[in-house]
This record gives C-alpha cells, sequence and structure tokens, in this order.
C-alpha cells in the first residue's frame, strides 16, 4: 500500500498498520485511531488539543524521523486540523 492510500490516526495522522490500531470500547480494532491516542474507546489525553497535537507531532518528527523542523510544521498545519477529532 503506498503512504498516500494508508489509513491515518484521526488523531495524530501516523499511518495505522497492523500493531498500530487503538481498541473500541468493546475491544475491537479501532479502525480510526491510534493505539499512542485511543484504548478501550477513549482517548488517553482527552485534554489534547490539535495545537498541542501539532507541537508533539512536529518534535516527533524532527527528532525520530530526522524531517526539517518546517517540513514538519508545514505538514502537520496542513493535515492535523482536517482530522476526524480535530474537525468540528
Amino acid at each position: 500500500m503506498t503512504e498516500a492510500k494508508k489509513i491515518r490516526c484521526q488523531s495524530c495522522s501516523i499511518p495505522l498498520d497492523e500493531g498500530f490500531f487503538g481498541t473500541e470500547s468493546d475491544g475491537s480494532q479501532s479502525l480510526d485511531y491510534c493505539r499512542f491516542c485511543y484504548e478501550k474507546g477513549e482517548f488517553l489525553e482527552p485534554a489534547m488539543t490539535a495545537e498541542l497535537m501539532i507541537a508533539r507531532t512536529v518534535d516527533f518528527m524532527t527528532r525520530k524521523l530526522k524531517i526539517p523542523e518546517a517540513k514538519a510544521r508545514e505538514f502537520t498545519r496542513a493535515v492535523i486540523p482536517k482530522l476526524k477529532r480535530w474537525d468540528s
């Protein structure tokens, strides 16, 4: 599956691959959220805001993925506000 076609977490935008899916309250796999954001039908950090998620994602992308900060910030500002959790 190409990167553009991957299902992404609707909270942080991480690609959802096997082992990364969160769970619903009944224990079933969530097709919307990753295990880092959502477990047992609840967000792990319910007070998280879109702005905090952007900052966290930029930090992860620059530190762990070695993506230049400007590019990481551009991506997250374009993507995260449009995700299901933040698009109200």
